[in-house]
C-alpha cells in the first residue's frame, strides 16, 4: 500500500501531489510514521537516543 498523503514543509500544508506544494511551491515529505515491526534492526539505538540519561 502506498500512501498518497503528503505534507509541505514550508506551509504545513497537506496535499494529495507527488512533486511540489501547489500552494507554495515547496517540498513535500510523507507525514506518515514508519511501520511497526517485531524485527527491527534498530531498535537498539532508538530506545538508547529516546531513553538516553545524561551522568
Amino acid at each position: 500500500m502506498r500512501w498518497l498523503l503528503r505534507k509541505c514543509i514550508k506551509c504545513n500544508r497537506y496535499t494529495l501531489s507527488q512533486e511540489r506544494c501547489p500552494y507554495c511551491g515547496g517540498q513535500l515529505k510523507v507525514p506518515h510514521p514508519p511501520k511497526y515491526s517485531p524485527n527491527d534492526k534498530y531498535i537498539e539505538y532508538r530506545y538508547k537516543l529516546k531513553y538516553k540519561t545524561t551522568n
